[in-house]
């Protein structure tokens, strides 16, 4: 039987029998069996099925009124917005009708005021200057240039241009937009603004990795961000979407990509191999209770149960001499980007982990004992979560398995899928047991490049070109 992907565990030869009984307890709380893959794929499908039949359930299974597969032939030129935590890139994606594209863009750092007040203003405002400097000029006044809006907070979507704002996070607290629909507000703003622009489209960034990777790749099926967060989007059979009645649609499709939301999968904790580390970090989180499947595999978390972990091992006295540091004691403090240095060091004397022990967390005077049960405990924890993403993905790909019949694609993009170390290889290694080497074969797992703006820009132009 496999473990948390393929983990080789760094041998200790000072460990103390305690120190080995408590690394066995860490092991043994973290470790993902091939029984328990198959439970968590199993409880995806229950939740995945409740969610296409109803609203207001744990997995939100977000119709997202996109319908239209491109080819990767469509030609011309789409602006595309994406407002994140901390900016707002604006580009202008020209697609050459070959699967390939020139982009144009320009980043704004995101404002206190514009959080705070003025978000829709500040954008307009920012889509005016990007439209200037680049002299982009409109050839014609009367009709608009067409433009997709990524958004990055939740919205309850009723309308390919139309999504209402669920509520603000990431330090946003713009009043007045709660319950609002979101396309409304930034175009009034434009029009306040005198930018002839039309938001035609509003996606979130999964959907963008998608229809990026699908401009490419027209066989892509599923879209994917393991990054800061984590979610996924995939082509559903509209007979599927019980719950969507309201068409809104000018043509009758047969398929719809669906943002599942899937951060937020088994927030009731029934299926999950939850941890004492796990609790801890959930309990003192601002959303407590919510996004648990998230707190388990993305880079915003990772470091943070870790950091629980080895805090555990500190207190037991087997760790640093039973020492701290005032950072170490700091939420937060282990960004998951250092944990992927950690796994990665290969060096005798674990070099690299050293200099992160002593100088970044200013803790002196390692052993090497230390620093191997630093590994030890990121390695395991790691080897968790890539475990647990590709357990995700395998549980969409049987959710339709006659999609594997034949050669398809997943657009990934995010830190942990391009920075962890072989990330990438543990969802290919997980196919292969889970749907079998035949059909693991038609897998071509891309990372997707820029779907946030070469997506949502493919995506203008299939709502923008007439219905055949």
């Amino acid at each position: 039987m496999p473990d948390n992907s393929s983990i080789n565990l760094i041998n200790i030869p000072d460990a103390s029998p305690y120190l080995n009984t408590l690394l066995k307890q860490i092991y043994d709380e973290f470790y993902v069996s091939d029984e328990k893959v198959d439970e968590i794929i199993k409880g995806f499908h229950d939740e995945m099925r409740a969610g296409l039949d109803e609203h207001n359930v744990l997995l939100p299974m977000i119709p997202s009124y996109v319908t239209g597969r491109p080819t990767g032939k469509e030609s011309g030129s789409y602006l595309a917005l994406d407002l994140g935590g901390t900016n707002l890139r604006v580009c202008l994606v020209t697609l050459n009708g070959d699967s390939t594209f020139d982009m144009i863009q320009q980043k704004f750092t995101i404002s206190q005021e514009a959080k705070d007040f003025t978000l829709f203003d500040w954008i307009a405002q920012c889509v005016d200057i990007f439209l200037e400097e680049n002299k982009i000029s409109y050839d014609d006044f009367t009709k608009p240039t067409p433009c997709a809006f990524t958004f990055s907070f939740p919205i309850d979507q009723t309308g390919i241009a139309r999504g209402n704002l669920i509520m603000w996070n990431k330090g946003f607290s713009v009043p007045n937009a709660v319950g609002r629909d979101i396309v409304t507000l930034t175009q009034n703003a434009f029009t306040r603004k005198h930018v002839n622009v039309k938001i035609v489209a509003i996606i979130n960034d999964t959907i963008g990795s998608l229809m990026a990777s699908a401009y490419t790749n027209p066989n892509c099926y599923m879209g994917i961000i393991f990054g800061t967060g984590t979610n996924a989007c995939y082509w559903e059979k509209v007979s599927n979407i019980k719950k969507w009645s309201t068409g809104n649609l000018d043509r009758n499709p047969d398929e719809m990509i669906v943002n599942m939301e899937w951060g937020a999968f088994d927030n009731k904790l029934q299926v999950l191999p939850f941890t004492p580390h796990d609790n801890k970090l959930n309990r003192k989180s601002q959303n407590h209770g919510l996004q648990v499947f998230e707190k388990m595999i993305s880079g915003m978390y990772l470091g943070e149960v870790i950091r629980n972990a080895i805090l555990w091992l500190v207190d037991r006295r087997v760790l640093f001499g039973g020492r701290s540091s005032e950072i170490l004691n700091n939420a937060y403090s282990l960004d998951t980007a250092y944990v992927s240095v950690i796994v990665a060091d290969d060096s005798p004397n674990l070099d690299e982990v050293r200099m992160f022990i002593e100088s970044t967390l200013s803790i002196p005077g390692t052993t090497f004992t230390d620093r191997a049960v630093v590994k030890n405990v990121c390695k395991l924890i790691g080897g968790r979560a890539k475990r647990l993403s590709a357990a995700a993905m395998c549980a969409v790909l049987l959710w339709r398995p006659e999609v594997l019949d034949n050669p398809i694609t997943i657009g990934v993009d995010g830190s942990m899928y391009q920075f962890y170390p072989k990330f990438a290889e543990s969802l290919k290694v997980e196919a292969i047991r889970v749907l079998g080497k035949e059909k693991a074969d038609n897998l071509n797992i891309i990372l997707s490049k820029d779907g946030s703006g070469v997506g949502a820009a493919v995506v203008a132009m299939t709502v923008s070109k007439p219905a055949h």
